[in-house]
C-alpha cells in the first residue's frame, strides 16, 4: 500500500512555532554582546579613574638609597626598610591610588627605630586587590620573630581585614592605622592597635572613626597628630578634599614614628625598670623625641 503525499500549505501558526526557536540564540547574542560592551565601558572608567593616581614627589628616589646602616631591598611588589633580622616587622598597606613608594621617608623613620619596614605595591594602587600581600613579606623575612600590619587610609581599612582573619593564628601582635578606621570587628582579639589621623585631616570620616572605636580591642590607643592632615603620612603632595597642614611632612611622619614606637614598646615586656611602657594608659600619650602628638 503506497502512502499518500500531500502538498497542503504549512498554517501560519506552524510557522511561526517553527521560527520561534531560531529567534532565541539571536536574542541571548544581543544581551551578550550589550553585556559585553558595558564590561568594556565600566572597566574603562576604572582604569581611567586608578591612573589618575598620587605619584611619588621623590622623582630622584633618594629616599630609596640603601646604606649599611639602613638598608633598603627591593622585592617582588614590596620595599623593605632596616635590618631584615629585625625583631619586630610591620608590613604596610598605602592608601587608595597612591604610588606605594611615596610612604618610603615613613618606612625610612621606622627604619631607624629598628623595626624592619615594608611597604606593599599593590595592584592599581588598591590595597583590596592584594588583602593577604602581607603573607609574602612575612615568609620573605623568617628572622623578624613579632609582625604588626598597618595601613593608610583604604589601605588600613584593609590592613584591618587582614588583622582580623589572622587574629587567631598568632601571625600578629598588632595593627596600625594611620588616617582610618576598622570595618572589621576587633574587639575580641588580643592585638594591640594604634590609630593615628592629623587634626586638620579632612579626608577621613571622624564619625565611622569614632563608630568604629568599638570594633577595636581593649586597650587600643587614637593619637591626634596636632596641624596634621591626610596626606603627609607620605610624600605624594596634596589630596583633593584634604585640609591644610600647618606642620611638614617630615614633621608628621616623625611624629608617626615615634608614636608608633612607643605604643609597641608598651606593649613589650622589659627587663629594666628605666625602660617601661611609655603609654602609660590606652588613652595617653606621653611626649618623645620632641614629638608634639597629642591624644584624642
Amino acid at each position: 500500500m503506497s502512502v499518500m503525499e500531500t502538498n497542503e500549505p504549512t498554517s501560519p501558526a506552524c510557522a511561526a512555532d517553527a521560527a520561534a526557536p531560531r529567534r532565541k540564540p539571536r536574542k541571548l547574542v544581543v544581551v551578550l554582546a550589550a553585556l559585553a560592551i558595558l564590561l568594556c565601558v565600566l572597566a574603562a572608567a576604572f582604569f581611567a579613574y586608578a591612573s589618575d593616581s598620587y605619584h611619588d614627589l621623590d622623582a630622584n628616589h633618594r629616599n630609596l638609597v640603601s646604606t649599611e646602616a639602613l638598608p633598603v631591598q627591593q622585592g617582588t611588589n614590596y620595599l623593605a626598610f632596616g635590618d631584615p633580622d629585625a625583631e619586630v616587622g610591620l608590613v604596610f598597606y598605602p592608601g587608595a591610588k597612591v604610588e606605594y613608594s611615596a610612604y618610603a621617608p615613613l618606612m625610612r623613620n621606622l627604619a631607624d627605630r629598628g623595626y624592619l619596614a615594608v611597604v606593599v605595591q599593590m595592584p592599581f594602587n588598591f590595597a583590596f586587590f592584594d588583602i593577604n600581600a602581607a603573607d609574602r613579606v612575612r615568609a620573605d623575612f623568617p628572622a623578624v620573630d613579632t609582625w604588626w600590619v598597618g595601613g593608610h587610609s583604604l589601605g588600613g581599612s584593609m590592613a584591618a581585614q587582614y588583622a582580623a582573619d589572622h587574629a587567631d593564628d598568632g601571625a600578629l601582635d598588632g595593627l596600625v592605622l594611620l588616617g582610618s578606621y576598622s570595618a572589621s570587628d576587633l574587639s575580641d582579639t588580643d592585638l594591640g592597635v594604634i590609630s593615628l589621623y592629623g587634626s586638620n585631616d579632612q579626608v577621613l570620616n571622624r564619625t565611622k572613626l569614632e563608630n568604629n572605636a568599638d570594633l577595636l580591642p581593649e586597650g587600643a590607643a587614637t593619637v591626634e597628630i596636632e596641624g596634621g592632615n591626610h596626606a603627609s603620612f607620605g610624600t605624594y603632595g596634596p589630596q583633593s578634599g584634604d585640609g591644610e597642614a600647618t606642620i611638614t611632612p617630615a614633621d608628621q611622619q616623625t611624629q608617626t614614628a615615634n608614636v608608633i614606637d612607643a605604643y609597641i614598646r608598651s606593649l613589650t615586656p622589659k627587663d629594666n625598670e628605666a625602660d617601661q611602657p611609655i603609654f602609660t594608659k590606652p588613652s595617653e600619650y606621653e611626649t618623645i623625641q620632641n614629638t608634639s602628638a597629642t591624644a584624642a
